[in-house]
């Protein structure tokens, strides 16, 4: 027990807490333990008893017990950018990680987090709603261990900064009280000696970071010099580091040079920063002219420019033309979106290192190749001085640990000598993780890098979740390549049947597909291990490390499961990366993953004989229909990836054109027919060769992915000669006829030679 003098009761210590949390401007955990009507009578006492305004609170839970903002759990990240005093997070109910990060990560500086949940020593062992999400069939509640919650208690009483009250006794176990020394306040910044923004933009930052940032926004200014180059900046930050301030500032300057700036965010609240910010600068140089809500603006003019508003699928279309494109959160946003906006001749994203919304990281992992293979000149900011809490925030420090935002894979020199032949396979348990952090920490580390979208409810999943195990190469102790695996598969009738007729069923992706989609009832009798996510340190890549994980894999489960399997975004890199390790593809996707803004493979590695008449029936189909998916609903899928994922399938396509459809293809190089005559032929003759050449060497690559967008997808000969450069749709549909007539004199029977050659 840690208790300062005077503290006797709850509402001296959340007097205490709040006191100590302004004075310092950092942040304070309270956690209430104990039953329901408990801590919730004694978070609305500590509210009172810390000042904390009601209009400043937020409830995360499945009650709103307060006459405040209530959100239910699944819906916490609506509060992704947003500030608020107080945000009590109600985990009797449902405790879901993301929850926490997102709660705390609102909560501004002299805030408070209040924690409401049962006695902490019986809590681990308490099974809510999001521990019958990790209950995946053939699994039960019962089979879900509390491991993660185990992990939240022990950092709650070891770190500084949380306060613990038993709520059913009204006794404090721990104050929390740190007693700081008193820190300078910080005052504003000086404008930098050739600054073209406004002086006043500038002596609103807080930190040099947050003017960094500003000037770096001078760059979209139009000074009437030609530009020879398109502009992105990247403003990368932790929560709190004032980089939607930052973007605010910039906003109102760039429209006062009269730019018109469109700032767009996962849902407005996410923006209101930038908004507040950009209407106080306007407001200080009397030059807000017009703005449509004093509450919740989204439309600011200025003399010569504006600064607004558009949600993310509006502002793709990039209406009006704007000059300057601010994506604020861009972490949060599918991979999709965010390349439709290099479509803009300047564009920011301010994105989130770590914390909630950076625990996604679609934007470091995917978007960052895309945009720098863009047009655009990038600049990098980046930001990690606080500006809405101090530095040293206890509270920071602490959400970092449980919920592992910061987890890092081993440093380079540690690793950097890993060979396929010097690493050790190990398995990896909730148990051994537990006890050492540094194992989870580089576990986790790898895979939050590597992956475009690892959240804190993955991290409760990797320790609880009986359905999900970890697997790892290790060089000296040190984990070089890691796996996350679930167990899919082995259901009951009566769920396949239930499946059968269109019940989604969770944690079993891949027998889910085979069974709803593609009609197979059958496809969930098979056990298999689906990698959910694989990941090789950076400092050993291409060495073959990844494929010596799979291998060993395989070896462990090839007795006990009926397939390996993989489900991800097709990218020609990964899917050769799976094919060259086993896999084939059985299905790809007709949409487009949110996340990734990719179509997605399914691909199987059969371990026995089940497995493999699961394998070759699903392949079977996939060449029966993929000619079919490509032309119609995959028609703008890239030809790389296609030509990928036709060279992963197995088995061999049909070449059984009647004795026409061989003339029209053999019509085609002397200009006797049209391709347009009959394409099935054409597509038959373009499937067999991609799939299953006679001799892989007859075409280029780029011969190949011409003939994927013209005979596969049917695009109009126009747009083709555009994508793939000729010098003319008559030299494209020229190169088009050559590729057939080596396809022909490579597929053809004698009397469709004689033909070819008379021509």
């Amino acid at each position: 027990m840690t208790l300062h003098g005077g503290i006797t009761s709850m509402n001296d210590l959340a007097r205490a807490v709040r006191d100590e949390a302004r004075r310092t401007d950092e942040r304070r955990v309270l956690v209430l333990a104990g039953s329901p009507d408990a801590t919730r009578e004694a978070a609305r006492r500590a509210l009172s008893a810390a000042d904390v305004p009601i209009d400043e609170t937020t409830v995360v839970g499945t009650e709103g017990f307060l006459a405040c903002e209530h959100l239910e759990p699944v819906h916490a990240g609506t509060l992704l950018g947003r500030t608020r005093t107080a945000v009590v997070l109600d985990a009797h109910d449902s405790f879901r990680p993301n929850a926490l990060g997102a709660s705390v990560g609102a909560v501004d500086g002299g805030g408070l987090l209040i924690l409401l949940t049962p006695p902490l020593d019986r809590w681990p062992d308490r099974r809510d709603d999001f521990d019958d999400s990790l209950a995946v069939p053939p699994f039960h509640v019962d089979d879900v261990t509390g491991n993660f919650r185990r992990r939240v208690v022990e950092t709650l009483r070891a770190h500084p900064g949380v306060a613990v009250v038993d709520a059913d006794e009204d006794r404090v176990e721990t104050d929390g009280l740190t007693d700081p020394a008193p820190r300078l306040s910080r005052g504003p910044s000086a404008p930098p000696a050739d600054h073209e923004f406004p002086a006043a933009a500038y002596e609103a930052c807080l930190t040099e970071d947050q003017t960094d940032a500003v000037r770096a926004f001078e760059r979209f200014r139009d000074d009437g010099e030609p530009t020879t180059h398109e502009q992105a900046l990247v403003v990368e930050a932790d929560r709190g580091r004032g980089k939607s301030s930052a973007a605010g500032l910039a906003a109102a300057s760039l429209a006062l040079d009269g730019e018109d700036v469109l700032v767009t965010a996962p849902q407005y609240k996410s923006a209101s920063e930038v908004f507040a910010r950009a209407v106080d600068l306007l407001d200080e140089l009397d030059a807000l002219e017009a703005v449509d809500h004093e509450d919740a603006p989204q439309h600011l003019q200025t003399p010569a420019g504006r600064v607004r508003f558009e949600l993310p699928d509006e502002a793709t279309a990039l209406p009006a033309d704007p000059d300057v494109v601010i994506v604020d959160e861009a972490a949060a946003l599918p991979v999709r979106v965010l390349e439709q906006f290099l479509d803009a001749p300047n564009v920011a994203f301010t994105t989130t290192v770590h914390g909630y919304e950076g625990a996604g990281r679609g934007f470091s992992v995917r978007f960052r190749d895309r945009l720098a293979d863009s047009d655009h000149e990038v600049t990098d900011v980046a930001m990690t001085t606080p500006i809405r809490y101090a530095a040293g925030d206890p509270v920071e420090s602490w959400a970092f640990r449980a919920l592992m935002l910061d987890a890092r894979p081993a440093v380079e020199p540690l690793v950097d000598g890993a060979t396929p032949e010097s690493v050790a396979y190990r398995r990896l348990t909730a148990a051994e993780f537990l006890a050492d952090e540094h194992l989870l920490r580089e576990a986790f580390g790898l895979l939050v890098l590597a992956h475009y979208r690892t959240e804190p409810d993955d991290l409760a999943r990797l320790l609880d979740a009986p359905n999900v195990s970890a697997r790892a190469l290790t060089h000296d102790g040190h984990v070089v390549s890691v796996a996350l695996l679930a167990r899919e598969g082995d259901l009951s009738a009566d769920l396949r049947a239930d499946m059968y007729e269109g019940r989604r069923v969770r944690g079993n992706m891949i027998p889910d597909v085979l069974t709803t989609q593609l009609r197979d009832e059958a496809a969930a009798i098979p056990v298999g291990q689906r990698v959910l996510r694989i990941a090789t340190h950076p400092a050993v890549q291409s060495r073959g490390i990844g494929s010596r994980l799979l291998t060993e894999i395989r070896r462990e489960f090839a007795d006990s499961v009926d397939w390996l399997g993989v489900g991800y975004g097709a990218t020609p890199e990964l899917v050769r990366f799976w094919a060259a390790n086993g896999f084939r593809t059985v299905h790809l996707s007709t949409t487009r993953n949110d996340a990734s803004g990719e179509y997605s493979a399914i691909m199987l590695d059969p371990c026995s004989d089940a497995g493999t008449d699961l394998a070759e029936r699903h392949g079977g189909w996939f060449l029966d229909r993929v000619a079919s998916v490509l032309s119609d609903p995959v028609d703008d899928l890239g030809p790389p990836v296609a030509r990928a994922v036709l060279a992963s399938a197995s088995g061999t396509p049909p070449l059984d054109l009647s004795a026409w459809e061989w003339r029209v293809v053999a019509g085609v190089p002397g200009g006797a027919t049209t391709f347009d005559t009959n394409p099935a032929p054409f597509r038959q003759l373009a499937l067999r060769h991609l799939v299953d050449p006679a001799d892989p060497d007859t075409l280029s690559s780029d011969e190949e992915r011409v003939l994927v967008r013209k005979v596969l997808q049917g695009h109009e000969w126009e747009a083709v000669a555009a994508e793939f450069e000729f010098v003319s749709t008559a030299e494209c549909m020229r190169s088009v006829a050559r590729t057939v007539e080596r396809l022909v004199r490579l597929y053809a029977d004698d009397l469709t030679m004689e033909e070819l050659d008379d021509r």
